[in-house]
């Protein structure tokens, strides 16, 4: 326990020497010591957490359609290039965009446009470029998966996708 001893200071009209004030934190130490092991052992640890994987179900030949397939294809000064389709015919004029909501905006009205044609759900190949950055990158998966969108692949960048970035000048 906590102890305290002090005297009074007088003893039958005689002034005597005061004694310092004497405090045993015994009991603080083990108190504390005690409440940090109950709340280490009591709280709760992150638990590491990733993006849920979706492969895209192919169609009859084995492929997805080019006219469900939307290409991002990442460049530099943080622009970003899409088109529907394939890089050799684009069914869709490649067109740039930004990141944030900018992408987000181009990947719901993409997303709407394919289903009113086809009435399938959109497949998303992003492609960074050399110049990317990868924080794009990350920015792109984090739209895809705010937009849920239900697959999307990450691939490497073809000639055809580079010359296009090149006229867009963002390569």
């Amino acid at each position: 326990m906590a102890e305290l001893n002090q005297s009074s200071g007088k003893t039958g009209g005689r002034h005597t020497k005061r004694m310092p004030v004497r405090v045993d934190l015994t009991a603080m130490v083990d108190l504390a010591f005690l409440l940090i092991t109950f709340f280490m052992l009591t709280t709760s640890l992150v638990k590491p957490r990733a993006m849920k994987l979706v492969m895209p179900v192919p169609g009859p030949d084995g492929f997805v359609s080019e006219k469900t397939t939307m290409t991002i294809c990442l460049g530099k000064k943080n622009q970003a290039m899409y088109y529907l389709g394939m890089a050799d015919k684009p069914l869709t004029t490649p067109k740039l965009t930004g990141y944030g909501m900018q992408i987000r905006k181009v990947i719901v009205d993409m997303t709407k446009q394919v289903y009113a044609s086809t009435g399938k759900t959109m497949m998303v190949i992003i492609k960074p470029a050399e110049h990317s950055i990868y924080e794009n990158l990350v920015n792109t998966l984090d739209e895809l998966n705010i937009t849920r969108v239900p697959s999307y692949a990450i691939a490497a960048i073809s000639p055809k996708d580079i010359e296009l970035l090149k006229d867009k000048g963002i390569y």
